[in-house]
């Protein structure tokens, strides 16, 4: 499978503060990848990372072939690569229809209509203000605008934060249909029981370091490492790959 992006030995500070510690991953074409972990595991620097937010001071990222470790976020995104970042971050003065329009569209099979087909509620309220969305719809928009860009790769920090769950489970049913349309997706979650019901490969990070690499499938059977998002410490997994049985 060829790599649509890979980061190898990140290193990224807040000012004086090591905050990722080595994180190394990969996302190949058509398929989608988790980073599970507990808050302040690192999962939301290791994205702003990625997408030059928090550029890294060590490692290297390449993204659809090219090393964007020092890009600022804009060339990145003109690479192909859509971000959603956590909080939904939508333009709550503008319509659902103006925040579509805000990114400068790049040419592809997605176009307004075709995400209005995708999100029939953000069709019905194309004409409202962003502010007067519930929180499920303003996920959705904010997830529908950055395909406008016609990525290659999406980039999803916790889109399931804050939602009911049932409006989880159609996020996610979305975050499936990337993948059937082609996109590679990074998904970076705390709900571990759904992403990895969607993911092909987990990641878990603790404390700025990844402490398990495999298939989804394989983690997902490991219900009691499942349960502690990766556990307060590494040592549970630290040694842990793919395919090995988990600890009794």
């Amino acid at each position: 499978m060829t790599a649509v992006l890979r980061a190898h030995d990140i290193h990224s500070f807040y000012g004086k503060s090591h905050i990722l510690h080595g994180v190394s991953l990969e996302v190949n074409e058509g398929e989608i990848v988790a980073v599970l972990g507990r808050n302040g595991a690192g999962k939301t620097t290791t994205v702003r990372s990625l997408m030059g937010l928090t550029p890294p001071r060590g490692g290297r990222c390449e993204i659809l072939g090219h090393d964007t470790t020092h890009w600022p976020p804009h060339r990145i995104a003109g690479l192909g690569v859509g971000y959603v970042p956590e909080g939904r971050k939508i333009f709550g003065g503008l319509t659902v229809l103006e925040n579509l329009r805000v990114p400068q569209a790049r040419p592809g099979p997605w176009d307004v209509e075709r995400v209005f087909r995708l999100f029939p509620r953000l069709a019905e309220r194309r004409s409202q203000p962003g502010r007067q969305l519930s929180g499920g719809e303003q996920e959705m928009l904010s997830i529908a605008r950055p395909l406008l860009l016609n990525p290659k790769l999406m980039l999803l920090d916790e889109p399931s934060q804050g939602l009911a769950p049932l409006i989880v489970r159609e996020v996610m049913q979305v975050v499936r249909q990337m993948r059937e349309e082609g996109l590679a997706v990074l998904l970076i979650e705390q709900n571990a029981p759904l992403s990895l019901s969607i993911a092909d490969r987990a990641y878990i990070l603790d404390d700025g370091k990844v402490v398990y690499s495999g298939k989804a499938a394989e983690l997902a059977k490991d219900t009691e490492l499942v349960n502690k998002l990766a556990g307060a410490g590494s040592k549970a997994a630290s040694s842990r790959t793919a395919g090995e049985p988990p600890a009794r």
